[in-house]
């Protein structure tokens, strides 16, 4: 299915399982019929079947809450904060980024969670959870990825001629990287993240979901502060002015980060929905607005550098 509904499959797949060990195969055939023909309900839409109970559509704006989220969950135990930061690090300069782990279900649950760190932006790039064996030249793709790789192919994987890859070892919890991408993002957002990851690491709820969102409004928040509204014609993204009026680390950072795929598609799709006349209206417009990493989210008129408040347009 190409709806990212964890939760609920996973719920489903066990209802299949007790079906399927009872040899109940008829129930098993019927609750498969009954899901094919039935509509994608809208988010947190509940739906009722006869066979099961009822389940709940996933809240697309929501942040992933510990341990409701299984993927997050994995991540984070398995994963000290001290690499879930290199990872993010290495995630944001989009490079080439290999994971092992001999368990399937916690290798595709942590190559998902790493693609929500990012949020809003989304990986833009090779995106394989789990890589068969007869594709492993994919591991020596000159363009980004984020692959996932049984541990029992890593030897035939490191056989091959890398250059330039992350690798984390989930196994193991030790991370391998040719990059120093932490040093290249602000220190102080760097510090932020770390002491909140270890604060909400252990704890339930959306902390640690939260926590990369702050990183991410504190990194990118200023986008606002660059849209310019001419008098005719669609909103536009001014480079010059969202890299002005930051500190020297904050703009050497930004430098790298305007040219990043993630970046470019994430501006794309504000653009998209101001010229539409919609607002932007989700967790991260509000955690910008909370950490105060816009000047005032408003729009500049091209001509008299003048401030459009409220985008209305």
């Amino acid at each position: 299915s190409y709806l990212p509904w964890f939760e609920v499959f996973y719920k489903l797949l066990n209802n299949l399982a007790d079906y399927s060990t009872k040899g109940q195969t008829n129930e098993v055939k019927e609750l498969l019929s009954v899901l094919y023909k039935h509509p994608v309900p809208p988010a947190n839409g509940s739906i009722t079947l006869q066979m099961i109970p009822y389940f709940i559509a996933p809240d697309p704006k929501a942040l992933p809450s510990i341990p409701e989220s299984r993927n997050l969950t994995e991540l984070v135990v398995a994963v000290d904060v001290g690499n879930l930061l290199q990872l993010y690090a290495s995630m944001l300069f989009e490079r080439r980024i290999l994971i092992y782990c001999s368990k399937l279900s916690t290798l595709t649950a942590c190559i998902h969670a790493c693609n929500g760190m990012l949020y809003p932006m989304y990986w833009q790039h090779i995106f394989i959870p789990v890589l068969p064996p007869h594709l492993l030249d994919y591991c020596c793709a000159p363009m980004p990825y984020l692959i996932g790789i049984h541990s029992s192919l890593a030897e035939r994987v490191r056989s091959r001629a890398l250059e330039d890859v992350v690798i984390l070892n989930v196994d193991t919890n030790t991370l391998e990287s040719p990059y120093e991408d932490l040093k290249k993002i602000p220190a102080d957002v760097v510090a932020g993240l770390k002491v909140r990851l270890k604060r909400q690491a252990a704890s339930a709820g959306s902390g640690v979901a939260h926590a990369f969102l702050r990183a991410q409004a504190l990194l990118f928040g200023g986008y606002r502060d660059a849209l310019q509204s001419p008098d005719e014609g669609p909103v536009v993204f001014c480079n010059e002015l969202f890299l002005g009026h930051k500190s020297q680390s904050m703009r050497e950072f930004l430098e790298s980060a305007v040219h990043l795929q993630c970046f470019k598609e994430f501006i794309d799709g504000r653009l998209t929905m101001l010229d539409q006349g919609k607002e932007p209206d989700d967790v991260f417009e509000e955690e910008v607005l909370q950490c105060g990493a816009s000047s005032g989210a408003c729009l500049r008129s091209s001509q008299n550098q003048t401030c459009l408040l409220g985008c209305s347009f």
